[in-house]
């Protein structure tokens, strides 16, 4: 005998998902309007209500239209339609838990122009056998999330992420989670979109705790976001207003927004060229993230932090050891024959600095690699234990260290099939190699849900000077990020 579908009745209407195991998946569900016609461009407006049984048992249209690239890390479905803002859930009990279950709100990553809530590699089923109702949460990216148009709300797609969290708020009970206990997560531009809501007055009371995977400080300031935006409208012959901007096609705006993000026809001239443009321009080149100076993010999330914005929250963050140093991999025969300490000193830095830092990474043997880390510092490392040693409690690092095979380096992104303990989803072998370390996955995963569940991951506390280290003997971490944090021709 066939068991029936499960159905749960939302705020809004029913919906019908499906089992798969002992965990149902509904998939697609809208927390929001879709933001097409008069909408476009505009503030999130929470879904209308339907009538009948919304069926859910495949992933709804993702705002992604176009992939990060032909090959992507994680695999990132894109799928047609307009009701773009919606979500995924996942949970072992629907409508039968009397006290809820703890819930975890993922936010993918992408650059905030690209990626998907759908991505195999965000199956909640993992974290479900563990006690846990998992959300997927979908938001506007790149122009539509977050250019500047006059007349236009700011910040469109961490808006959409606040309307997501209050349909979890008032909805979630019904899947069998708990509305007070809800943990939002993400990586990379997810983890920044994560630590910018934990400034955020409007997500105030939306979650109790954060978990940051690789998460930038993407941030711009609003004259500058406006300097873009303008700009951006007078290269495609459009006012810079609401009006303006729909007049053209969802086609001709990801043409505009390619041709704005398009990478130098020349690479840098030379590792010390490299070096300085990354100094100069300290963590990142996108034109689209998420804009400071408004009514949700009032201000930068690490003056905002050090002012006190989310203190009393619970947050687990860490990085991958080479986040981006694969991005000077094709650098290595050209600068093959330059010394990194003097491509560095001659960069900008110091060389009691670079001395120290070189000697630091003797897993990096190349001037190319030696580069491709300092950009993995600046953008990634450095920020983390800036926001970590503004907060006096409550935080708790991590620092991910298994290189993946062949490579010999722990890259961006590795680490999520272990969090998520994945590594036989789609795509994983690819970056993981053919046996990645069940053990690894079963650590992590572990700590994991026990910080989900009670806020402790298991060990010290950052203000104790701790963090874990996950696939690499423990030792002091993040020894050589320090030596360029304390250096005064670093700017953090």
């Amino acid at each position: 005998m066939t068991a029936s579908p499960p159905l749960v009745q939302t705020r809004a209407g029913a919906v019908r998902g499906v089992w798969r195991g002992g965990s149902a998946a509904f998939l697609g569900i809208p927390f929001a309007q879709a933001p097409v016609g008069a909408l476009r461009f505009a503030a999130p407006q929470p879904t209308a209500a339907w009538q009948g049984i919304l069926d859910a048992a495949e992933p709804g249209p993702t705002p992604q239209r176009r992939p990060f690239g032909d090959v992507t890390t994680i695999p990132e479905p894109s799928y047609p339609g307009e009701a773009t803002l919606n979500l995924n859930v996942f949970t072992p009990a629907p409508r039968t838990q009397q006290d809820g279950l703890p819930v975890l709100v993922w936010i993918h990553g992408g650059g905030f122009f690209a990626g998907s809530p759908s991505s195999p590699w965000y199956d909640g089923a993992s974290y479900n056998r563990d006690g846990v109702v998992t959300v997927s949460l979908s938001y506007r990216l790149g122009f539509d999330g977050f250019g500047w148009i006059a007349d236009a709300p700011t910040n469109r797609g961490l808006r959409d992420l606040v309307v997501g969290l209050e349909w979890v708020r008032d909805n979630i009970a019904a899947f069998g989670g708990d509305p007070g206990r809800v943990t939002i997560a993400g990586q990379s531009a997810g983890g920044a979109a994560a630590l910018a809501l934990l400034t955020s007055p409007l997500a105030n009371g939306l979650f109790s705790q954060v978990i940051a995977h690789s998460a930038p400080h993407l941030s711009m300031d609003m004259g500058k976001a406006e300097q873009v935006g303008r700009a951006l409208a007078l290269a495609v012959g459009v006012e810079p207003t609401r009006a303006g901007w729909s007049a053209l096609s969802e086609d001709d705006v990801l043409d505009a927004q390619a041709a704005l993000m398009a990478p130098p026809d020349e690479p840098p001239g030379s590792e010390v060229a490299y070096v300085r443009e990354a100094l100069a321009s300290g963590r990142t080149r996108l034109p689209f993230v998420p804009l400071t100076g408004d009514d949700l993010l009032p201000d930068d999330i690490l003056h905002a932090v050090r002012s006190g914005s989310g203190f009393g929250k619970p947050v687990l963050a860490g990085t991958v050891a080479h986040e981006f140093t694969l991005t000077t991999m094709g650098f290595r025969a050209a600068w093959s024959g330059s010394d990194p300490v003097q491509a560095l000193t001659e960069g900008g830095l110091r060389l009691p600095t670079v001395q120290q830092y070189v000697a630091g990474h003797p897993e990096l043997t190349s001037t190319a690699d030696i580069c491709g880390q300092l950009d993995t510092e600046l953008t990634f490392r450095i920020p983390l234990l800036a926001f970590a040693d503004s907060r006096p409690d409550n935080t708790w690092l991590y620092d991910f260290r298994w290189p993946a095979p062949g490579l010999g380096l722990s890259i961006h992104c590795l680490e999520l099939p272990f969090t998520w303990d994945l590594l036989g989803s789609d795509g994983v072998t690819a970056v993981a190699g053919e046996n990645p370390p069940q053990e690894l996955a079963d650590a992590m995963h572990s700590a994991w849900v026990r910080f989900i569940k009670t806020g402790d991951p298991g060990w010290p506390m950052w203000r104790e000077g701790v963090s874990r280290v996950f696939g690499a003997e423990q030792a002091e971490t993040y020894a050589s990020t320090r030596i360029l944090a304390r250096a005064p021709d670093v700017l953090t």
